[in-house]
């Protein structure tokens, strides 16, 4: 079944030219998604179809009118949840971005200036979600993110549904470390355990290649998980794997 995610947004060609290419535009071609993008100037109303304002109690920057985006959204009826991409909203992680699979269709509203009508935020849209604790022109970014981190989990989209399953943060872990061809480059050789042709090894080494990395890049990932477990231990052991990178 295909996953429909409806993106509102000011500069909707932007939107529809990142989700035609490479593995969002072959799972759209394929059936698996379908990505539609609205200009939320549709239903302005005045000549020069303004969309925003100036706002009460003065300051810098222009604001959302809540007109509208409310018109845009009742225009198209897209499928729920409605969620507003902001600087208040929960931190979108994997996490997130499996519930979010796990629908059959959601939407997007992509602010713009210097933000959004408060009744666009809380009267309009179902929930908020941002990136992080960084401040960007506009929204589409942040929804073109939560679109790729959505559909590449849905089934159909990746060529090998293992890639989605051994990726980092799928289990609350970094990724192991990648090689490819040449074994050699520049005085940096391939670990001779992934030439060995020991799958099993191989599997076990991959898994502990993957907590070395976590401890030392993101410690905060491990307390989160309540520490490493007896087995963890004994696994960076058995690989004596205190640099992943090799």
């Amino acid at each position: 079944m295909s996953l429909r995610i409806d993106v509102f947004t000011l500069f909707p060609s932007l939107v529809d030219a990142y989700v035609g290419e490479s593995i969002l535009g072959r799972a759209a071609g394929a059936g698996h998604l379908d990505v539609r993008a609205h200009d939320l100037r549709m239903a302005a109303t005045n000549t020069h179809r303004t969309v925003d304002d100036s706002p009460f109690g003065g300051g810098a920057g222009m604001v959302m009118m809540p007109a509208p985006v409310f018109a845009a959204v009742e225009q198209v009826d897209p499928p729920r949840p409605l969620i507003l991409l902001g600087p208040a909203g929960r931190l979108f992680d994997q996490s997130v971005a499996m519930e979010l699979a796990a629908l059959s269709g959601f939407s997007l509203l992509c602010g713009r200036y210097e933000g959004v009508d408060e009744r666009i935020r809380t009267d309009l849209c179902d929930e908020e979600l941002s990136l992080g604790d960084f401040v960007l022109a506009g929204g589409e970014i942040a929804a073109l993110a939560v679109v790729e981190a959505v559909a590449r989990l849905r089934p159909g989209v990746l060529g090998n549904s293992a890639s989605s399953e051994d990726e980092s943060f799928s289990d609350g872990l970094l990724e192991y470390p990648h090689w490819t061809r040449p074994a050699e480059f520049r005085g940096r050789s391939v670990p001779d355990l992934l030439r060995s042709g020991d799958h099993s090894k191989v599997a076990r080494w991959r898994r502990a290649a993957s907590l070395a990395r976590t401890v030392q890049s993101r410690p905060d990932l491990i307390d989160r998980r309540g520490g490493l477990s007896d087995g963890e231990l004994a696994l960076l052991e058995e690989f004596e794997l205190t640099d992943p990178e090799g």
